[in-house]
């Protein structure tokens, strides 16, 4: 294998990789090995046709395609190493030579990790961020608390509101014919979780149980099927049933029912400790990110389409776990949402490019301010990462290996770079 490495524009290369003629013929039999089981010629017993005779019946191209995934995956790891660029997005493969009896040619673009200019990080001045919690911060709360704890009562003697629970049955209709997914029956809805398209939810306020209506609805433009997409329906509906919500009293036998305490004041206390602990958490985040926001915005560097797509992709994938521990696929969330991938996205570019722009100044904090990772910091990750998973220690730092090592301590490298522009930050 032989390499040429051709830098371009916004931090991309791309590396042209050659791969020798006899290795291209060798992966053409590799791939002939892999098929020809499959194979049936007549006068041949199935399997044992000769590789000459295909070639000859049906041209050696049939065997191009796979021969040339082979070769790319034996040469580009290697093509990697040997550049020594820092590789920050997937390839974008070209084939530029492909013919038995000639080199196998081919080209990989990507984007390469971009280089910081740092400007001022040490003495950033931020606005103060106040933690205060007030009686009104209790109260919501407590009011939290009573919705978890509550009851829902079956009602007969009034029409629905906003904040019920209702049973209905449900049919769509798109110019006059049923479209699919668009019927329900027995389907509970829960009146302002906006759970259903447009105002659906507002037009079954004032009906009454056994009532039959429809509910007039216009899909968004960007509704995930096409189909649909911007069309007007109507749902025949049906009310079966209304349940209101009742809120638990808040008194002494509430809060012993819910928490360790024996009066509500006790209580009042605990709610007002742990809402101040997650107040300073967020102020804390909230300094470190209007510090960082500075930082960057004194840096310079030009961050690659490529790398930006890539992390883009992350984040969906980050989502679509999220959401999976609710019991919802992302093909789910964008049919109830009216979402695509696409409008995901590109509503993600902006989060993207910051995640991006943070990571980059401060590794090179890390790196300016020497900051070293000893292995006692990193037994104690270790340590926590155990305790997370549930896992022996020993096992499973027999599990992580060197690389991963490497990304741990380079992820605690960030954080000591991230505490340092804090403490040496300024609130006005």
């Amino acid at each position: 294998m032989s390499l040429t490495v051709e830098n371009l524009e916004k931090n991309m290369a791309k590396l042209i990789i050659t791969v020798p003629a006899a290795d291209f013929v060798e992966a053409m039999t590799e791939s002939y090995k892999k098929q020809k089981g499959k194979i049936s010629v007549p006068g041949f017993r199935k399997g044992k046709v000769p590789q000459t005779y295909l070639e000859k019946m049906y041209g050696p191209e049939m065997f191009y395609e796979e021969a040339a995934n082979i070769c790319m995956e034996n040469s580009y790891p290697s093509a990697l190493d040997e550049c020594g660029l820092d590789v920050v997005s997937r390839p974008e493969v070209d084939i530029e030579q492909m013919e038995k009896g000639k080199d196998f040619i081919y080209s990989a673009t990507v984007a390469v990790k971009p280089e910081v200019t740092l400007g001022d990080y040490k003495g950033i001045e931020i606005d103060k961020v106040e933690v205060e919690v007030t009686e009104e911060d209790v109260q919501a709360e407590l009011l939290n608390v009573q919705k978890q704890n509550a009851r829902n009562i079956p009602v007969e003697d009034r029409p629905a509101k906003m904040e019920d629970e209702v049973t209905i049955d449900f049919e769509g209709f798109v110019d006059g014919e049923a479209f699919e997914g668009g019927k329900g029956e027995n389907y509970q809805l829960t009146l302002g979780s906006h759970s259903f398209i447009d105002t659906f939810e507002d037009q079954i306020v004032g009906k009454n149980i056994g009532e039959e209506f429809d509910v007039n609805v216009t899909f968004p433009e960007n509704y995930q099927a096409a189909d649909l997409a911007g069309k007007t329906a109507v749902f025949k509906c049906k009310l079966k049933g209304i349940k209101e919500t009742e809120l638990p009293e808040l008194d002494d036998e509430f809060a012993s029912e819910v928490s360790e305490f024996d009066t509500m004041n006790e209580y009042k206390t605990d709610i007002r400790a742990t809402l101040k602990a997650k107040k300073e958490k967020a102020a804390k985040n909230t300094k470190e990110g209007l510090v960082i926001d500075k930082i960057i915005e004194n840096a310079s560097m030009e961050i690659p389409d490529p790398m930006v797509d890539t992390t883009k992709e992350q984040m969906l994938n980050e989502f679509a776990q999220q959401i999976s521990y609710q019991g919802l696929s992302m093909e789910q969330y964008f049919q109830f949402t009216g979402m695509t991938k696409e409008k995901f996205l590109e509503t993600a570019t902006p989060e993207a490019e910051r995640r991006i722009k943070s990571r980059l100044v401060l590794e090179a904090i890390a790196k300016t301010e020497d900051i070293q990772v000893s292995d006692d910091e990193l037994n104690d990750e270790l340590k926590k990462m155990a305790e997370m998973y549930q896992m022996d220690l020993e096992k499973l730092t027999d599990l992580v290996g060197d690389s991963e090592k490497e990304a741990i301590k380079q992820d605690i490298a960030v954080q000591k770079a991230v505490d340092l522009v804090v403490e040496a930050s300024v609130e006005k």
